[in-house]
């Protein structure tokens, strides 16, 4: 294996504490024959607990090594991969030398562990090679990538011939792309350190805008800009403002599950994170991906002054936000930043010389946004048709339409308000009360 390894020129990967070259060591010195066999043997179940930890992570199955090398060809970025991302296999010199490589990781495929288990007195590569795994919820591993990684491990077991790996995986790089980007469709940042770590987040929940009951003019709107964007049009940095639970960051999450496969990606930002900002654009300005920067709930107290960074990024720096890069934020507020009627009064006037210059100030930042859409708390009639459209996906709950009204006023009028966040959380509760409950829906509100 170490030999194969060695000869490795586009996918020479430099990470050897990887379980790839770790178990390469150990081939190595099998070959060499001077080793102890109690700590070899320990050093490749210690490798083979950090795939099935791997395994679990990502739901893998089967054959646990022939996923494991299709998940390193589909995480390794590289000059070759990332071209293949952006325009698919193009004539070059570097073909041939990929080609090489799938040639050497179809060895990799069909290595043949029988003489290391014999020798070390192991049967876990036979374990990892017929894997039956436990059947596990969707929502406590990274199915999506789970999915792609198992069509491309399968894709490359059945290819004839280098030749047809190369077919097989320049498609799989133009199609799902490379890296962490590729894999995943939503990211949050470790942090504010550096270097900058972003993280994918895998348990997400899988809501669509027809989940959302009312509100189609500012769904029209959404949809409207996103796909503008894209698509590659001009399209403008947006703001959803509004009562709190009618549904503003449920929104957003259903335009990535709608629009991931055309390239859209988000990346989740917080208020004390706003001085990455920059940093975070940089970093994914040259993708062959569509990112929204999401800023949930934002606003600022007036003694905060974390806005001037998004002031600055949204318009008004020297650098230009690149074409591939839009911000997102939701919003109880407005104006995002506080004001209070002092700040309106004569004591504010007379303590600030250039007061007209402090208020445009503070309202200057909603300003930067290209798109406002206000999302009001729904009405009595509203809400309970949002009660009734979550109601009528659970054939458990069996009110009728009268108690079941009679029932969600109720509900709302013990809870403080009228919403569709309320409204969920009224089914929810009608589902903990029933004999045979069910998973609960995709959310309904923001």
């Amino acid at each position: 294996m170490h030999r194969i390894l060695s000869r490795m020129v586009v996918y020479r990967m430099s990470d050897q504490d990887s379980i790839l070259y770790q178990l390469a060591d150990v081939c190595r010195e099998l070959l060499e024959g001077q080793f102890d066999q109690e700590e070899l043997a320990g050093r490749v179940l210690s490798q083979f607990h950090r795939l099935l930890d791997l395994a679990t992570q990502y739901g893998f199955d089967k054959n646990l090594w022939h996923q494991y090398l299709a998940w390193l060809i589909a995480t390794t970025e590289t000059p070759f991969s990332l071209t293949c991302e952006k325009t698919g296999a193009r004539p070059g010199s570097v073909n041939t030398l990929a080609i090489r490589d799938f040639k050497l990781f179809k060895e990799l495929f069909n290595f043949d562990f029988t003489q290391l288990e014999a020798t070390l007195n192991l049967d876990c590569f036979t374990i990892m090679t017929h894997y039956s795994a436990i059947r596990k919820d969707r929502k406590t591993y990274n199915a999506e990538v789970s999915e792609k990684i198992q069509i491309l491990s399968d894709a490359i077991a059945a290819a004839e011939d280098e030749q047809a790996v190369f077919q097989v995986v320049t498609a799989f790089y133009k199609n799902f792309g490379v890296g962490l980007f590729g894999l995943n469709k939503v990211f949050r940042l470790a942090g504010t350190g550096d270097p900058l770590v972003l993280l994918p987040i895998s348990n997400t929940v899988d809501v669509r805008l027809h989940d959302l009951i009312g509100y189609e003019r500012q769904k029209e709107q959404l949809v409207a800009n996103t796909e503008a964007f894209i698509h590659g049009g001009k399209a403008n940095n947006l703001l959803l403002y509004g009562d709190s639970g009618t549904g503003k960051s449920t929104c957003v999450k259903a335009i990535l599950n709608e629009y991931h496969l055309h390239g859209l990606r988000i990346i989740e930002l917080y208020k004390h994170q706003l001085q990455s900002l920059s940093a975070v654009i940089s970093l994914i300005k040259n993708r062959n991906y569509r990112f929204i920067i999401f800023m949930d709930d934002l606003s600022f107290e007036d003694f905060e002054t974390e806005f001037k960074h998004l002031k600055a990024v949204i318009e008004g720096g020297m650098e230009v936000t690149p074409d591939n890069v839009l911000i997102y934020a939701t919003s109880n507020r407005r104006h995002l930043i506080r004001e209070t009627w002092a700040d309106r009064g004569a004591s504010a006037s007379a303590n600030d010389i250039h007061y007209t210059d402090t208020v445009e100030e503070k309202i200057s930042l909603v300003n930067r946004f290209g798109v406002t859409i206000r999302f009001d708390r729904p009405g009595r009639d509203d809400y309970l048709q949002i009660v009734q459209g979550i109601a009528s996906r659970y054939p458990q709950i069996r009110l009728s339409g009268e108690d079941l009204s009679a029932a969600a006023l109720q509900w709302a009028q013990w809870h403080g308000n009228l919403s569709g966040r309320r409204a969920q959380q009224f089914i929810n509760h009608l589902l903990g009360q029933s004999d045979l409950p069910a998973d609960r829906s995709p959310e309904t509100s923001g």
